[in-house]
């Protein structure tokens, strides 16, 4: 008889995994807190949020004791002409805590859903302001290099050319890609996005933190003044927050930290707690109304089978309530600054480069080999740590921390412990 294993590697195939190269998966019977527990009760650290999902935990009582009295009482329903009480008590809380004047929520069931949402919104608006005509100019999108939005095709389209997107590259559409202003001059970038802001449709944008990209991090007060450029001609501004949100740079969001606040916001991952798939696509009222016609050829034609599922619209009420506690936002405190310590400590480390932090987020270099996601000392890196206990999941050769807001100060100073006992050799 065959074992679970065996069964996974014949059934099973797996994301972002070779078909040959990778080695076995580690069963998984059990969450609990800030532990994965496998089928022998080894237990797991979850340095990484099982990939930056995870808020409060694994298996919270709370959030799961929500969903199974939703679950009794409704579990499905077509979000086309019906509603329901999750999905609209879910887009008030979400318009009355997002940074800046959004009037609607668009429910998808995933990050890349609620990029493709984004864009999509995005260049309908300029088609049906110009009245429905494909001469209108603005068909542009502009996005920075190193970014990543998703994986459906539109949100592979507004990301970075990269190992993710490199056999579907002729099938792509362009894209107008810039350096974020860490890496170019503010003054250089200003002047090349006014030299083509009259063929823009919208920017699209990782605040703060680009996360597949490298966990790169850039400065708000410069990426404010990108911003403002683009207001000042009329771009449609999109945040894609499904990694930044929900607390992940400090705040509750990381458009908090510019003055200029995005037109339309892209929220999944953390949005349920990370029990439940779904995803929010969240516009101001100057989006909407491009779309408040008479003119049933610019209604917005998106939908999905499972838009505004009832079971995880009230996973996301239960997270956001646990969010928005007072010990959860003392958690998120003191993480970020023991984040912020322990990358001042890795700093003045020979095998490290460029170590950083923001909020929850703490990523470095470790100077192996050229800086890429194909690099392999990722797997000696996630080897050593499954050993001592610790699940991270480096990209390439940018290793990275980002826990459940449930770990305690002595688990987050056990995994700082076993990185250094890494990185010393």
């Amino acid at each position: 008889m065959q074992t679970l294993k065996e069964k996974d590697k014949h059934f099973i195939w797996h994301p972002y995994t070779s078909l040959l190269a990778a080695p076995d998966p580690i069963l998984i019977v059990k969450g609990e807190g800030l532990y994965l527990i496998d089928e022998k009760e080894k237990r797991y650290i979850d340095a990484i949020s099982s990939w930056w999902v995870t808020l409060h935990g694994h298996a919270h009582p709370y959030i799961a004791e929500r969903i199974y009295r939703q679950a009794l009482q409704l579990e499905q329903v077509i979000f086309a002409g019906f509603t329901h009480p999750p999905a609209i008590e879910l887009a008030e809380r979400l318009i009355n805590v997002l940074p800046g004047s959004f009037s609607k929520i668009f429910y998808s069931d995933n990050g890349s859903t609620a990029t493709e949402v984004a864009v999509k919104m995005a260049l309908q608006f300029w088609w049906n302001n110009a009245g429905g005509e494909n001469s209108t100019k603005r068909n542009k999108i502009l996005a920075f290099r190193n970014s990543y939005h998703g994986d459906t095709f539109g949100a592979m389209s507004v990301s970075e050319r990269s190992v993710f997107t490199l056999a579907f590259r002729e099938k792509l559409f362009d894209v107008v890609f810039i350096d974020t202003p860490e890496t170019e001059n503010l003054e250089v970038l200003k002047s090349r996005i006014s030299g083509c802001g009259d063929e823009i449709a919208a920017f699209i944008y990782e605040p703060l933190v680009q996360g597949a990209g490298g966990m790169k991090m850039h400065e708000p007060t410069l990426l404010n003044e990108l911003l403002h450029t683009c207001q000042q001609h009329e771009i449609i501004c999109i945040a894609d927050e499904v990694m930044t949100g929900f607390g992940r740079t400090g705040v509750l969001f990381a458009s908090e930290q510019m003055e200029i606040k995005p037109d339309i916001i892209c929220l999944s991952k953390g949005l349920t707690g990370g029990t439940m798939a779904l995803g929010v696509t969240a516009c101001t009222n100057k989006i909407v109304a491009a779309f408040r016609s008479e003119d049933k050829l610019k209604t917005f034609f998106h939908g999905h089978s499972f838009t505004a599922n009832p079971i995880a619209c009230t996973a996301a009420l239960a997270s956001l309530e646990l969010l928005q506690s007072k010990a959860c936002t003392e958690s998120i405190e003191k993480i970020s600054a023991s984040h912020f310590k322990f990358a001042k400590q890795l700093q003045h480390h020979p095998a490290v480069k460029n170590a950083r932090c923001c909020g929850t987020i703490l990523a470095f270099e470790y100077n192996a080999g050229d800086d890429h996601y194909l690099n392999d000392i990722s797997r000696s890196v996630t080897a050593h740590m499954l050993q001592k206990g610790i699940f991270i999941r480096p990209l390439g050769n940018t290793v990275y921390i980002m826990p459940p807001y449930c770990i305690s100060a002595a688990e987050i100073q056990k995994v700082y412990s076993e990185i250094i006992h890494f990185i010393d050799g």
